[in-house]
């Protein structure tokens, strides 16, 4: 699993943990699929990391970063931040979810001005606000890019079939078209372990 590449000699997952924990984080749910007892064997119930985490499976169908979020919907509670098993987000996160809580909204998504330098941007906001988003459909105006960091009320989850196959960018593409996806930029730069430039990237900021 991507989770368990070596990085500075050891899995990504547990520079991840560490992270969530030194910002506050205290339970950690894993959503896992293919190898995913491997990841379970690693990180065990979080007790080594000073964390509690469970685990939801995926099973034999694959469900998609939204459906795996509706799946593991019982251990979660009724607010909760998102991330993506790949990124490492070296960001104030007690920030983020007080921008969450002022905006009243089911939804909050993170937002980098990337200028396509570390991926390609996705995101085309004015003044904080976010006016388009999609992930397959670029346009010219796309200078900012999901950073990776999402929160939700677990509302929005509920509304998806259970064991739907469902993208978190449809969940995002949804919010935003009924208005009540909120939005903060974020200035530390996010890593990601998604491609060989990456991984040198987070191996070089972690020597640090």
């Amino acid at each position: 699993p991507k989770s368990l590449i070596s990085i500075s000699g050891q899995p990504f997952v547990a520079h991840q943990l560490r992270l969530l924990r030194s910002r506050g984080i205290e339970d950690v749910v894993l959503c896992v699929g293919y190898l995913g007892q491997l990841i379970q064997d690693f990180a065990g119930n979080g007790s080594e990391f000073g964390l509690h985490i469970s685990y939801s499976c995926d099973g034999e169908r694959l469900l998609g970063t939204a459906g795996a979020i509706r799946k593991a919907l019982s251990l979660l509670g009724r607010e909760f931040f998102v991330l993506y098993g790949d990124s490492y987000l070296p960001c104030d996160y007690s920030a983020v979810q007080s921008a969450f809580e002022a905006s009243h909204m089911r939804g909050l998504m993170t937002i980098y001005r990337n200028d396509s330098r570390y991926d390609l941007s996705n995101v085309e906001a004015e003044n904080g606000r976010i006016l388009r988003y999609d992930k397959r459909n670029r346009s010219p105006g796309m200078n900012y890019i999901d950073y990776g960091l999402g929160v939700f009320d677990r509302s929005v989850f509920e509304e998806i079939d259970a064991d739907e196959a469902c993208d978190l960018a449809e969940i995002y593409e949804r919010l935003l078209k009924a208005s009540e996806l909120a939005s903060l930029e974020m200035f530390e730069r996010f890593y990601e372990i998604g491609s060989p430039a990456g991984i040198s990237d987070l191996s070089e900021f972690l020597a640090q």
